[in-house]
């Protein structure tokens, strides 16, 4: 089994439980946020449905030159879901391509002639993609459960959903 494979599968598995809880997001509240300093549900939304996809193009390159990070606000449910769609199959489509010696070669993450990261590209791959997505996935639950959305299972019943009854 190549290393791409387990994480091809956790992008399936972990894909479905994100897809639950983007279905749940209330369109009528993507401007909401929960402080001042917080993205809006539909920021955060479309940053969950779009970080795989754009994080792969990160990954695929040997050294990615950072830039602005601005987040657009989705301006529909549709748009969230299409893009989840769209951008975890560009994820897996470039994932797919990449063989154990790519997975293991060094992947930098400069700002002009300055880099601010050198790390194996399994690691961002890892840590950026599937832990950086768990983390915001989480912020969503957190974002459902104030607006008083039901919050299906993630990992386990929760007060909303028990997958076990």
């Amino acid at each position: 089994m190549a290393i791409v494979d387990s994480i091809l599968m956790e992008l399936d598995q972990e894909g479905k439980t994100t897809q639950r809880i983007l279905e749940r997001i209330p369109e009528d509240k993507l401007s909401w946020r929960p402080h001042a300093k917080s993205m809006s549900l539909g920021q955060l939304a479309l940053h969950i449905a779009t970080a795989q996809g754009n994080i792969a193009e990160m990954a695929n390159v040997d050294n990615f030159q950072i830039g602005p990070m601005i987040q657009a606000e989705a301006k529909s449910k549709k748009e969230v879901m299409d893009a989840f769609s769209e951008r975890t199959a560009k994820a897996k489509d470039i994932l797919a391509k990449m063989d154990d010696s790519r997975m293991m070669s060094a992947w930098m993450l400069s700002k002009g002639e300055k880099v601010l990261m050198s790390v194996p590209r399994i690691g961002v791959i890892r840590g950026l993609i599937l832990n950086h997505l768990y983390h915001h996935r989480g912020q969503l639950s957190v974002y459902l459960r104030l607006l008083d959305v039901p919050v299906p299972s993630i990992y386990g019943p929760s007060a909303d959903e028990n997958p076990f009854a």
